[in-house]
């Protein structure tokens, strides 16, 4: 069992996505994102499997949640430094965990 210190060890932050692009090298529908998450962490990039319900446009300026302080990943020929958060729908294809309310960029989940 996880004790709220192994929880207290991620940084969770929201995000505002500030550029989409398509990665067709990736084996699922995915996208690479760029996060603006504050002044404090700044930019970063993400390979999210969203192509399947998300369109570019959607994702656009959208705020969502990210684990900022995992390794970064090798994903195909791009290196993804942030885990974008989300879980999945019947078809186990990625719905975005995102907050409900503006929320500001940079903050953190507690």
């Amino acid at each position: 069992m996880a004790t709220i210190e192994d929880f207290q060890k991620l940084d969770i932050r929201v995000g505002k996505i500030i550029d989409v692009e398509d990665f067709p090298e990736a084996r699922k529908p995915s996208f690479k994102l760029t996060i603006d998450f504050g002044e404090e962490v700044g930019t970063r990039h993400s390979s999210a499997q969203l192509a399947d319900l998300y369109t570019k446009e959607q994702l656009q300026g959208k705020l969502v949640l990210g684990v900022v302080n995992l390794e970064p990943r090798q994903i195909g020929p791009f290196l993804s430094e942030v885990l974008t958060l989300g879980v999945p729908d019947d078809d186990h294809k990625c719905i975005l965990v995102v907050p409900d309310k503006e929320a500001k960029i940079g903050a953190k989940l507690y």
